[in-house]
């Protein structure tokens, strides 16, 4: 299974879907400290949906982390 976390590709052996959990794990390494919202082929997911939603071969996710300014 391919897919892509800001357009880095990911490959899992897996042909099984994966969870947005799994796949968030997957592109940090570690745990994430900050602030961040994940929008999957365009559609913002909140953070309560991140375990039962599930990432299929070739979607999109998108890792947005908030910026201060005026």
């Amino acid at each position: 299974m391919k897919f892509y976390i800001n357009d880095q590709t990911y490959t899992l052996t897996s042909t099984s879907d994966t969870s947005v959990t799994t796949a968030l794990t997957l592109h940090f390494n570690k745990p994430q400290q900050s602030t961040f919202a994940v929008a999957l082929n365009g559609d913002f997911i909140g953070k309560a949906d991140y375990g039962h939603t599930m990432v299929k071969n070739g979607d999109r996710l998108d890792i947005l982390q908030p910026i201060q300014g005026g």
